[in-house]
């Protein structure tokens, strides 16, 4: 099954997902990611200065909540996502 970057951007805005994908050196990696700002880290507006970068559609960046650290994947390379805990921000 093919995802694209707009629904995998969606799910992961949702809560934290278990994407499978195939690493550019062919070994196959499972990681739990989030991309809702609740779990994100803080980030000062100086990094955010420092840090721009022009998006690349083919990639996206997410937190690996395993590791704590910002990783990233092909979205071509991704061959499943699965919803892991959806979390609802109360106003």
């Amino acid at each position: 099954m093919a995802f694209n970057r707009n629904e995998l951007v969606t799910m992961l805005n949702e809560g934290i997902c278990e994407v499978t994908f195939t690493k550019v050196n062919g070994e196959t990696r499972v990681m739990p990611c989030t991309l809702q700002a609740d779990l994100l880290p803080v980030v000062s507006v100086e990094k955010l200065k420092e840090d721009r970068r022009p998006i690349n559609e083919d990639t996206l960046s997410v937190w690996c909540t395993d590791k704590n650290e910002w990783r990233s994947f092909r979205v071509a390379n991704v061959t499943s996502v699965r919803t892991v805990a959806a979390y609802k921000v109360l106003v």
